[in-house]
């Protein structure tokens, strides 16, 4: 990784607002794009990223004051996630994971685990990994005593070599009940496994994990009270919080396209021979074609933020939040993430357009922006998104919670 990492972070004053945390992750993105071509085709596992988010303060993001966090809410974490995919979806995406799995204590746990998960994450600046890949029903959990035995495989754990800790999820044996604990990446019997070999997204650690009798106390159960899980709708709000981390993501990246490829069009693309025209930037097809992905990119990053505020204001009364509430804002999740990826994949593509042949050259990158979005937009099905937009507007029927809606 590049070696110009800021180093006065440590001796400014800490930013005290939202706009000062976004104009930090400006500064960790400015860091990250020195590099970010040839990180990605290194492919190393990264661990001064991660440092580099740490450092910056960005992991401690939505942590409490008391205890060394900024915090911030989640319209500063979604911003903040787009600025860091400017420069690196990947690095973007590790960072939204982060936040996701941070916050899941308070989304399924009790009050005493999410305040005790949420001090100690703060104070030890703890980098969160999930293996909790949905569609593999394939980790059994049992219970030995005051202790519950995770084991299985899951086929993805985002984040995994990166993590200080991990969150893994298991079925109880003979049950369709689930079960959410933390537990610390190096633990007994957690084996991460170097089988991420993707076309995007390269540097997530997003491989499978193995998990061989890791152990974990009873009370670290998320939302279990004697033995015995406590729903709230609100447990359910963790599909529609991840997926705007996607939206995020998918939108940094289409910015960071943009902006990359605007730069080699000023600076080194060449206007063509019978256009009559002497510089790139003065073809008017070139100029139509900025012009149009750029509102395209606004429309969808305006859109964003409303979704996010929408959610803020169910994040911030939990307990008040009804089955209709959740469902409402599902579908404008759903209609934002619709949204975020035809535009992230269409600018991915066109900005080839704009910036010529030469651009294609392994050494300019500029295929990196696609093929990170067209690898993680792969994650759950877009049509089904548009699916639950469509049957609110035609039926006024809201998304049931499952692990993708």
């Amino acid at each position: 990784m590049s070696t110009a990492t800021p180093t006065d972070w440590h001796t400014r004053p800490a930013p005290a607002t939202a706009e000062e945390w976004i104009a930090r992750a400006a500064e960790v993105s400015a860091v990250l794009a020195t590099d970010a071509a040839a990180r990605d085709r290194a492919g190393v596992t990264p661990h001064a990223e991660i440092q580099l988010l740490k450092d910056s303060g960005l992991v401690t993001l939505l942590g409490p004051v008391e205890h060394g966090g900024a915090g911030q809410d989640w319209t500063t974490a979604y911003r903040v996630v787009r600025e860091v995919a400017k420069a690196d979806g990947s690095i973007g995406q590790l960072l939204g994971y982060h936040y996701l799995w941070n916050w899941a204590a308070r989304l399924v746990g009790t009050r005493e685990q999410w305040e005790h998960v949420e001090a100690e994450a703060a104070r030890n600046q703890w980098f969160f990994g999930g293996a909790v890949n949905p569609r593999d029903q394939d980790v059994v959990v049992t219970e030995d005593g005051d202790d519950l035995v995770f084991t299985g495989r899951k086929t993805f754990s985002t984040g995994s070599k990166v993590s200080d800790v991990t969150v893994l999820e298991g079925v109880f044996e003979g049950t369709d009940q689930h079960v959410f604990a933390i537990v610390p990446s190096d633990s007994a019997g957690l084996t991460f496994h170097d089988d991420w070999d993707n076309i995007g997204q390269r540097l997530t650690e997003s491989g499978g994990v193995t998990l061989d009798g890791v152990r974990t106390p009873w009370s670290s159960a998320a939302g279990f009270v004697d033995k015995t899980f406590q729903p709230r709708v609100y447990n359910t709000l963790n599909v529609p919080t991840i997926q705007l981390v996607f939206v995020n993501f998918y939108l940094g990246v289409a910015a960071g396209a943009l902006e990359t490829a605007a730069t080699y069009t000023r600076t080194k693309s060449r206007s063509w021979l019978h256009g009559g025209y002497d510089r790139a930037t003065d073809e008017p097809y070139v100029i139509d074609i900025y012009g149009d992905l750029t509102a395209k990119l606004w429309a969808a990053q305006a859109l964003a933020d409303a979704v996010a505020a929408e959610g803020q204001r169910l994040h911030d009364d939990p307990d008040a939040v009804t089955p209709e509430a959740r469902g409402a804002f599902e579908v404008r999740v759903a209609a934002v993430k619709a949204r975020a990826t035809d535009v992230a994949l269409e600018i991915g593509n066109k900005i080839f357009e704009v910036t010529g042949a030469r651009a294609t050259a392994t050494a300019e990158g500029l295929d990196r922006f696609w093929r990170n979005v067209r690898t993680h937009t792969l994650h759950d099905p877009v049509a089904y998104k548009r699916r639950e937009v469509g049957r609110w507007v035609l039926d006024g029927e809201l998304p049931e919670p499952t692990w993708y809606s």
